[in-house]
């Protein structure tokens, strides 16, 4: 086999670096001219911000369907139910209505009409209820009680003075001794009485009432042997 080698001339190899060095300064040249120029944008228009105006839109009105047949009601009667009070009877017996006496006017600031400055104003006088005492309604053969025998025996006499209670209908309910008085005495008067003897009651503005009545009442030995 044959074998070449090459051989480099000395004056090929040192055009060949200046070239090189020329070629590198070009572009670095147009690289910095590059870079000095200021970039004009051609063609482009401005940045405008962009305003947002914010637009209410009203809902569409709803949709009105056709009326709807209503139906025929009728009205429903309400029964109530009234409860009667029970009427409050008054058992208590009517009191008699007494008139007043009518009394002088007054006027706003306190004084009587028709009477002068100064004058006094004398109340009307308080009804007085109209009282009739009780009658004594006894027969007269009623009216003596029995003499006590042992008194006849003694040949004692008395007069005693005794207060009767006579009831609304005119019974006497009650004898009871006004001052001293003898036992024997006063038993047979009280027991005769309260049986025997009778009285018209007492009237109290035509309505009868309670009364007592005062008497005197003598046993004497005529009367005992009559």
């Amino acid at each position: 086999m044959l074998a070449y080698a090459s051989t480099a001339r000395p004056g090929a190899r040192a055009g060949s670096a200046r070239t090189l060095m020329v070629i590198v300064a070009g572009h670095a040249a147009v690289l910095a001219a590059v870079l000095a120029a200021k970039p004009e944008l051609v063609g482009m228009t401005p940045f405008v911000p962009i305003k947002v105006i914010d637009v209410r839109i009203d809902p569409p009105p709803p949709e009105v369907g056709p009326p709807q047949p209503q139906a025929n009601l009728q009205p429903v009667p309400i029964h109530s139910r009234a409860t009667i009070p029970t009427p409050i009877v008054d058992n208590l017996p009517s009191l008699p209505i007494v008139p007043l006496a009518p009394g002088p006017a007054i006027n706003s600031s306190g004084g009587a009409i028709g009477l002068e400055p100064g004058a006094q104003v004398v109340d009307p006088p308080e009804h007085a209820p109209v009282r009739v005492a009780a009658v004594f309604r006894t027969p007269e053969s009623a009216i003596k009680p029995p003499y006590p025998l042992s008194k006849i025996r003694s040949e004692e006499e008395a007069t005693l003075r005794l207060r009767l209670s006579i009831d609304p209908r005119g019974r006497v309910v009650a004898v009871d001794p006004v001052g001293d008085a003898d036992a024997e005495f006063l038993a047979a008067a009280r027991r005769h009485i309260m049986q025997s003897w009778r009285y018209k009651p007492a009237m109290e503005d035509g309505i009868a009432v309670a009364s007592s009545t005062v008497i005197s009442l003598s046993f004497r030995l005529d009367d005992a042997s009559a």
